[in-house]
């Protein structure tokens, strides 16, 4: 192994030469406290970043073991020191140093939510942060002395600050692991107590605009506050101001509809409970808000392609005969791809829907007793999710929660109905439900069949093709909601809780992963998608990259849900699915 003086001398020796001269460097280097790895040169000083790793000796790092002796601990600690090493960059590194991305260092940090990611990795007897570095260059011309000071100088300082336990905000370490290990402990209590949402007393929901995901200054916000008679408790490990319980919003199982005014707080409250299913940083306003793992978020989505789904619970008698219990179009309409969207999460194994009337199709929302009496039943293909919300808890034990400021027939089917009012919530299920006997609607339900249980389908391996041009697999994700696998483009911008672009990095070569190791032509897509879990759980993220060798760098992916990974599947125009038989 060669070491920092090595370096050095191979920096002075290729000075002034063609950018691929860097080339030259690619290795490992004892710099005595940390080993440099220089896995991968980019092609110029415009392209891909280079790819490093330091890998720190759990000896010289001094990082306490008990604050990463469980999953969850490990999870946060990881997180959180990828953020120090983000902020560690800020403080060091000088910037732009030549052409291009010359004199860049970057590391994969997160925002507001905590994610699993590879940027950094703790193992027993180290710790090593994967990042990326622009090779500085004059025009494309290797700048050595500017290279020497970002690898032989501020590396190290960056090393030291954002990996030594003796560097680190140890209070604010700490705090961050409690904040997610009580998140955890929450998660944990909402199946004993038949919950599928908790939101804390003092939360605060609001962000500070729509361009942001920040939270609303406290000053300007307000604190959420629950209804006595929706009220719960939750014991948390670490106390929250001194206290070992906490107080907050249970919503319970079954169908919750949260009503009220326009800009009175329902769709705000509905989004956190998107982002619920992922831990949240310290001071976020969110991090006690805390939703089943299995929600998915829904709604329609004009134009995008379905595969052979059956969506005759919601959608049937077609004219001229079509059948809708193996639904396919290229276009789907708002309400056939609500549809699809319901029907393909129920299969992934939803075990929580959400629904915001803002982003649903009307017409597949309701019909009410007049439109019913003007178009008849046996000329309205559509039943409404209305007439199927309540089996679909009642019968497959799928709960709902659906914001609903403009039809009151829901009432009718609710179990809870939550007011948002002056952003906070009311309990007004009884009120609701007075007004549901003394207005009774004259509209009849439209669901002339029982919810039977959802069809599965097995994803045809030779419909996934991920080379491009002369590349066998060329997977890039160009925005948070849009993925080019091969030749294809995947649009999910109807998938609304892919909150991280390096879990759209993720998403595609998950996809890949899943046609090469766990599409046989017999297994499910369900199958497949929870073998994928299983498989991360077991060996981590870093085989998502498809050229990845053990020991280098996959350092830029955050963990998807299943569910994600399921809607990038289906929206891929490609596709092709069979029925399980």
């Amino acid at each position: 192994m060669s070491t920092m003086e090595r370096l050095q001398q191979m920096l002075y020796r290729i000075d002034g030469k063609g950018y691929r001269a860097y080339k030259d460097i690619q290795g490992q280097y004892d710099f005595s406290s940390f080993l440099l790895a220089i896995d991968h040169v980019q092609g110029d000083p415009f392209a891909a970043l280079s790819k490093i790793r330091v890998r720190v000796p759990m000896h010289r790092a001094q990082l306490p073991a008990p604050l990463y002796s469980t999953a969850t601990r490990r999870l946060a600690l990881e997180d959180f020191l990828t953020r120090q090493l983000h902020r560690a960059i800020g403080q060091v590194v000088d910037g732009g140093r030549g052409s291009g991305k010359s004199g860049l260092i970057r590391i994969d940090a997160g925002h507001q939510e905590v994610l699993k990611r590879t940027a950094v990795v703790l193992q027993g007897d180290w710790v090593e942060a994967r990042l990326e570095a622009g090779l500085p260059a004059r025009g494309r011309a290797v700048m050595a002395r500017q290279a020497e000071a970002m690898l032989c100088r501020e590396l190290p300082r960056i090393v030291e600050k954002g990996l030594y336990w003796q560097n680190t905000p140890q209070q604010e370490a700490l705090e961050f692991i409690a904040c997610v290990e009580n998140y955890t402990a929450i998660r944990k209590q909402l199946a004993e107590q038949e919950l599928v949402a908790f939101v804390a007393d003092g939360s605060i929901l609001p962000r500070e605009s729509g361009a942001t995901d920040r939270p609303m200054r406290a000053r300007d916000a307000v604190a959420f506050k629950a209804p006595e008679s929706l009220r719960c408790t939750m014991k948390v490990p670490n106390p929250v101001e001194g206290q070992s319980e906490i107080t907050g919003l249970g919503i319970p199982t079954g169908v919750t509809v949260i009503v009220g005014g326009g800009y009175h707080g329902k769709s705000t409250l509905l989004q956190a409970l998107e982002r619920g299913v992922y831990p949240h940083v310290p001071g976020d306003g969110r991090e006690r808000v805390v939703t089943h793992w299995d929600a998915v978020k829904v709604r329609a989505e004009d134009g995008r392609r379905v595969e052979n789904v059956n969506i005759s619970p919601f959608i049937s008698n077609l004219p001229y005969g079509r059948s809708t219990q193996n639904f396919g179009t290229d276009d789907a309409s708002g309400s056939t791809s609500q549809a699809a969207n319901i029907i393909e999460a129920l299969e992934a194994g939803a075990q929580l829907l959400l629904l915001d009337e803002d982003t649903s199709a009307t017409n597949f929302m309701v019909r009410d007793a007049r439109m019913q009496n003007l178009v008849h039943k046996e000329h309205e293909p559509i039943t409404p999710f209305l007439d199927r919300v309540r089996a679909l808890y009642d019968e497959l034990g799928v709960s709902t929660v659906l914001v609903m400021g403009g039809c009151g027939d829901y009432f009718d089917v609710a179990d809870t109905v939550i007011m948002m009012q002056d952003y906070l919530p009311l309990d007004v299920t009884a009120e609701a439900k007075r007004i549901a006997q003394e207005h009774a609607t004259k509209r009849v339900s439209e669901a002339l069949t029982p919810l039977t249980d959802i069809a599965h389908r097995i994803p045809k391996r030779s419909s996934f093709d991920a080379s491009r041009g002369r590349r066998e697999v060329k997977i890039d994700a160009r925005e948070l909601d849009l993925i080019r696998f091969g030749e294809e483009s995947i649009n999910l911008r109807g998938v609304e809780q892919l909150i991280d672009f390096s879990q759209t990095r993720a998403v595609g070569n998950a996809i890949y992963l899943a046609q090469k190791k766990f599409m046989d032509g017999v297994r499910s897509l369900r199958e497949i998608i929870d073998a994928m879990e299983a498989f991360f759980d077991e060996q981590g993220l870093d085989a998502l990259d498809p050229f990845h060798r053990p020991g280098q760098h996959p350092g830029n992916f955050a963990r998807p849900r299943k569910y994600e990974i399921a809607a990038a599947i289906n929206r891929l125009r490609t596709v092709r699915m069979q029925h399980v038989q």
